[in-house]
């Protein structure tokens, strides 16, 4: 019997790191691997980039193919500052994407140059999680260890170059930095925040490999290596993602977005203008408070996640790392409109509507990228969730992520999305997306046309319900009316 060909696929995520060896025909996972990261929290969140490096030499060797691997691929956070000395050793802890003290320097740099030049040059309006506001925020507040870097790395960027040597990133995670453009980094914006471009790696071409493996790594010398990309670009991949269908991710942060072949540039902010992994573009709406968030709030309640209950009209808005969408970066949580028969689990499922409104607000904004000018009339973030009459209501929502197999996160996203939701039977997304990236290498077939191959979106499909139009319309007014309190006087 012929051994079969075998790739692994890394998530290299803000927790820890997940490794699967992957069956390059059938896409059937042989071995699976972790290790836990640490995050430092005490002034604003970072972690050291040498723990990633020994959490993937761990999880790697945990899936029991790493001497025989053929090929491997890493999806790494998105938006991490990793700062390097003239040796390669970092100059300081990573700056982690939900890191909101560079907010500051995100705002000035939106002042000093517009938000609709932004939009149009770069494809994003840069927020505190980009890696352009990180850089001009080390600049401003550690300026020693700034003229100490030799190089500026993205996470996956960072673990790519450990195990091949080479300086090489993918325009997907690149784009998420600030600078990036399918030209090359933007001049303007360098010299802006101070970043010479021989700090930077090289975008290697899509489908090509960032090198081969070397001694003193988990792999066997010479194995070849994909450029990988971000975690939402390798999530992306690894469920085949063609354009217009829309995805809907609940973990650490929660995100929304398609593929388009259209490059995004919403002044407002709400959209990010990244680009895919391959060719086209990923429009894409993220929040910071997500899964964890609920979940303290469940904890700070005495009650199981799942314990919801129905009815009320509080409002509570789980903001307890800032937010990014809406944009409110100083912002903390809220409740408002508690009665005397509110109850806990009323809370509780207050804090699910919270959680996922700002996501399914922002729905119809990232699928009318690829739409003509003028054919919708989302109501965009600020306004109710699914309020464009053009969107397909009856297409699926791809629910993903560590919150989708909960019974009261896929009822709220229902009830507040009206949509139907499908739930893609294959987890570990961003590790199976960096699989497919790297038995790409091998077969020669898109990325996304092996993840497809494989099968990694089927899933049941969980009927639309009602659309919650009250519920939706008491978010909507809450956040408006309490904007300049979360803003926190700024």
């Amino acid at each position: 019997m012929a051994h079969p060909q075998v790739v692994i696929g890394v998530d290299s995520s803000t927790q820890s790191t997940k490794a699967l060896a992957v069956d390059t025909d059938t896409g059937r996972v042989l071995g699976e691997g972790r290790a836990a990261h640490r995050v430092d929290s005490r002034h604003g969140q970072e972690s050291d980039p040498e723990q990633w490096w020994e959490a993937l030499n761990t999880a790697v060797a945990a899936t029991g193919w790493a001497d025989r691997a053929q090929a491997l691929a890493i999806g790494g956070q998105q938006h991490g500052l990793v700062t390097l000395d003239a040796a390669g050793r970092p100059v300081r802890p990573a700056l982690l994407w939900n890191d909101v003290r560079p907010a500051p320097q995100a705002a000035e740099l939106v002042r000093e140059l517009g938000a609709q030049w932004w939009a149009a040059e770069l494809g994003s309006v840069p927020g505190a999680s980009f890696t352009a506001a990180k850089w001009a925020w080390l600049r401003a507040h550690e300026p020693a260890n700034a003229d100490r870097t030799a190089a500026v790395r993205l996470p996956h960027d960072y673990l790519t170059e450990r195990l091949t040597g080479h300086a090489v990133t993918d325009r997907g995670d690149a784009s998420g930095t600030g600078w990036w453009t399918p030209d090359g980094p933007h001049p303007a914006v360098l010299a802006r925040i101070g970043l010479d471009p021989a700090l930077l790696p090289a975008v290697a071409p899509t489908g090509t490999p960032a090198g081969r493996a070397r001694a003193g790594g988990p792999l066997r010398p010479g194995t070849p290596i994909a450029t990988g990309t971000g975690d939402n670009m390798a999530a992306a991949l690894g469920l085949g993602l063609t354009a217009g269908t829309p995805v809907l991710s609940l973990g650490t942060s929660g995100t929304v977005y398609t593929v388009a072949r259209t490059r995004p540039a919403d002044p407002s902010g709400t959209v990010a203008g990244f680009a895919d992994a391959l060719d086209n573009w990923l429009p894409l709406a993220c929040t910071l408070n997500c899964t964890l968030a609920v979940d303290r709030i469940a904890t700070l309640l005495g009650r199981d996640r799942e314990a919801v209950e129905p009815g009320g009209t509080a409002v509570l808005l789980p903001y307890l790392d800032g937010e990014r969408t809406p944009a409110l970066p100083h912002a903390s949580g809220l409740l408002h409109g508690l009665r005397h028969d509110t109850t806990a689990g009323q809370l509780l499922q207050a804090a699910y509507d919270g959680a996922a409104y700002s996501l399914l607000a922002a729905l119809d904004d990232v699928l009318a990228v690829d739409r003509p000018a003028g054919s919708s009339d989302s109501a965009g973030a600020t306004g109710t969730a699914g309020g464009s009459d053009t969107i397909d209501p009856l297409q699926p929502l791809l629910l993903i992520g560590g919150g989708a197999q909960g019974p009261a996160w896929q009822h709220t996203v229902r009830r507040l999305s009206g949509r139907p939701v499908q739930l893609p039977a294959a987890r570990e997304l961003v590790a199976l997306g960096a699989a497919a990236q790297a038995a790409a290498l091998l077969t020669g077939e898109p990325a996304d046309a092996v993840a497809r191959r494989w099968g990694t979106a089927d899933g049941p499909v969980l009927p639309a319900l009602e659309r919650d139009d009250a519920a939706l319309e008491r978010i909507a007014t809450t956040i408006s009316r309490t904007a300049a309190l979360q803003s926190g006087g700024r």
